[in-house]
């Protein structure tokens, strides 16, 4: 998940900090773990509810001055707003009103969103990230 989260974040060619990215890392709780580190730079509650859709079981560091400020897991959100396209052409979300997409959380476990407009489930999240 880690490019995936990158791309979450913006990251790409220009980057004015330094970014680094491990992946396939062994881990005693999970089984694998990637790893993504950026320099200078705090999530937005936006960012943290897409990478918790992403990655329900993500943690989250925060580094000041050397040392682990912050740590927390991610908490997948119960309605994500704005973070999602609905994946139904015809949902009012994808037309020209200006209404921002709604998603209802059905499932934790597995991960299951509804449209709150047109009660579409979303299948792949990842694709249908704003």
């Amino acid at each position: 998940m880690a490019l995936k989260v990158l791309r979450i974040l913006g990251i790409g060619e220009e980057v004015s900090s330094t970014v680094s990215a491990v992946m396939h890392v062994p881990s005693g709780k999970q089984k694998w773990k990637d790893i993504v580190k950026v320099e200078d730079r705090e999530l937005s509650p936006r960012e943290v509810d897409k990478i918790a859709l992403l990655a329900p079981e993500a943690t989250i560091n925060i580094i000041r001055n050397y040392a682990v400020a912050e740590k927390y897991r991610v908490k997948i959100p119960e309605v994500a707003r704005g973070i999602l396209r609905c994946g139904n052409p015809s949902c009012i979300t994808n037309g020209n009103e200006p209404l921002e997409s709604e998603f209802l959380v059905r499932s934790h476990d597995p991960l299951r969103l509804d449209c709150k407009y047109c009660e579409r489930e979303l299948g792949d999240v990842a694709a249908h990230l704003l």
